[in-house]
């Protein structure tokens, strides 16, 4: 009887091995601080407006939007193209206008009121459905908002985070990026989510870009499988005699999906 050859999965990281990334990596960004920015339905708008822009831009956009309405119940009884002028400046305003709009009437029409607080008191994963269930909100924008608004142990993975934990064996090369929300919040304690999420969107962004990675400069290098694809076998070699590595990277950097501190945002009383 012919035999078959079973591929094994690739090894990932243990709870273990994450956790001395974290540490190693916000040693080198941190000390980060996790203060909530906006109320979640604020947050929620906001982070609509920052996708596929800068964080200045979706802050001049959400700025207008609140200085232009007041508040979020006179947006969603807005017409779109007020709307859409308002956040004109974080670009894509006739998609997101829209996008904006049906999202605050669809929570008007489940809690009659947009106040998500009350989230807050529900089971993470009961939590991230409600938010789920609502008109394009996916797994990284309830992420965001669950973590950065309401400080819940929720996973929010952006292109950083899933290529650095990708490379460093985190999470297995196949897995899809909304996948690797559950997997990751099953692999990092509930303490080191938002302390994963600073660190690993830091480190993606200033050592682990994804053109020419600082590999040789890496606070991680040591225990990242990965390394040997972006180096050199000389260079490597190399690396490995010298039995101390010199990382790179700032600390004190600034907090990812943050309004920009050179606007002023104004939220719902």
């Amino acid at each position: 009887m012919p035999t078959r050859n079973h591929k094994r999965a690739p090894r990932t990281k243990s709870k273990a091995d994450i956790a001395r990334t974290i540490e190693l990596m916000t040693e080198q960004y941190g000390p980060f601080t996790h203060e909530a920015r906006l109320p979640p339905t604020d947050e929620m708008v906001f982070t609509i407006l920052s996708q596929h822009t800068s964080d200045i831009n979706s802050s001049r956009a959400f700025r207008r939007l609140m200085e232009t309405f007041t508040t979020l119940d006179d947006v969603a009884a807005a017409d779109v193209e007020d709307i859409e002028k308002a956040i004109a400046p974080g670009g894509l305003a006739k998609v997101k206008a829209p996008r904006i709009k049906e999202v605050l009437n669809r929570i008007l029409e489940l809690n009659e009121n947009l106040d998500l607080s009350f989230l807050r008191e529900m089971p993470l994963n009961d939590a991230k459905a409600w938010l789920r269930q609502l008109p394009g909100i996916g797994p990284k924008s309830a992420g965001i908002v669950l973590s950065f608004s309401l400080g819940m142990p929720a996973m929010a993975i952006d292109t950083h985070i899933y290529r650095v934990s990708q490379r460093l064996g985190v999470i297995g090369p196949k897995v899809s990026v909304d996948k690797a929300h559950d997997i990751l919040e099953s692999k990092v304690e509930p303490e080191q989510v938002f302390n994963f999420h600073v660190s690993y969107i830091n480190h993606g962004r200033q050592v682990c870009k994804a053109q020419r990675p600082l590999c040789s400069k890496c606070v991680v290098g040591d225990v990242c499988p990965s390394r040997k694809k972006f180096m050199s076998k000389a260079d490597l070699a190399s690396l490995v005699r010298q039995e101390e590595h010199i990382p790179v990277g700032t600390s004190g950097a600034p907090l990812p999906h943050v309004p920009h501190p050179a606007t002023v945002l104004k939220t719902n009383p």
